[in-house]
């Protein structure tokens, strides 16, 4: 798929190269210059330009990309004016960054696709990390149910993945598991890359420490596994 971003600030520029190593053809756009040249050799295409002067941002390919990403997160004025303008111009699916709850609503009226909310998202994260006591990454499915991302906890090792049922993993579910690779970062210091590992129930594969289990169940199953442990 090919994405427009506007927005190469933190949040633009890490969406930007994530999209690019999954294989989408990414096109970037910002009005610093110091933005879009971090970024210009990692992407398709980048352009200088302020996204709130109609004919600049009418110059961009908007109906070669199959969606417009908003991604200003610092200038309200400058956010809601850039949607306005791609809502002009006949863009249609546009996802778009909300600051607070001011600007998402004010989002929510010009009806774009998707508000997308990471501050928010990222807090959300932290207080079900601290209330489920342990660390944990997590998305919630529903009222009751999330999917959880933790270490695989002690009592587990040396257990075939093929026999981890809810009957033995506390009511939970496991989805998925993965073991990390030893590698380094950019920097050259020591870091670690997770390998996906064959759960199904044929595997043969044994939990080992360090191995990181994702599975759905609820905050109580969670708590009652390490309370039992």
């Amino acid at each position: 798929m090919r994405y427009l971003i506007i927005g190469l600030g933190i949040y633009g520029t890490n969406l930007a190269k994530d999209l690019t190593d999954m294989g989408h053809e990414v096109i970037g756009a910002d009005r610093l210059a110091a933005n879009v040249d971090a970024i210009k050799d990692y992407i398709a295409t980048a352009y200088i330009l302020d996204s709130t002067d109609e004919v600049a941002i009418g110059a961009l390919p908007l109906k070669n990309v199959d969606l417009v990403i908003v991604a200003i997160g610092e200038n309200f004025g400058a956010s809601i004016k850039t949607v306005a303008l791609l809502r002009k111009l006949g863009v249609r699916k546009i996802y778009a960054r909300a600051i607070d709850e001011l600007h998402h609503a004010i989002l929510e009226g010009m009806k774009v696709e998707r508000i997308l909310n990471p501050e928010q998202r990222a807090a959300a994260d932290l207080v079900n990390e601290l209330e489920l006591g342990t660390h944990a990454e997590t998305l919630r499915v529903d009222r009751e149910r999330m999917v959880m991302r933790f270490k695989a906890p002690e009592y587990f090792f040396s257990m075939r993945y093929a026999d981890m049922t809810p009957d033995n993993t506390f009511g939970m579910q496991l989805i998925a598991a993965s073991r990390p690779k030893p590698t380094t970062n950019v920097l050259g210091v020591d870091a670690s890359e997770f390998t996906p590992l064959e759960i199904g129930p044929d595997s043969q594969q044994r939990v080992v420490a360090g191995d990181v289990l994702t599975c759905l169940g609820t905050r109580k199953d969670y708590r009652a596994m390490f309370r039992h442990l």
